[in-house]
């Protein structure tokens, strides 16, 4: 059996997928993150600190964005806010 010929060019880059989760490009560029401490022990939280759990913050340092980027170098610009049509909590 003959062998596959190597295809000609760069190799695709795989996503990592955990990256791609917790990271939003908006639409003019900047990297927001999402906030941590949402999965479990949330009894004992108030309903303010819930929500504010919410909320996406700006990535700031230069040095966390460029991993970032090679981690996931196709991240879409997506919405930093997701709707409730995409499963996000809509307010």
């Amino acid at each position: 059996m003959p062998r596959k010929k190597k295809a000609k060019g760069k190799l695709k880059l795989k996503t990592h997928k955990a990256t791609s989760k917790r990271f939003r490009l908006t639409s003019t560029g900047k990297l927001m993150r999402t906030k941590g401490s949402k999965s479990h022990l949330r009894r004992r939280k108030s309903k303010r600190t819930k929500r504010l759990l919410d909320e996406m913050l700006p990535v700031e340092g230069s040095g966390i964005r460029k991993r970032v980027h090679r981690l996931a170098p196709y991240l879409s610009k997506r919405k930093a806010k997701p709707s409730a049509r995409s499963g996000g909590v809509s307010k």
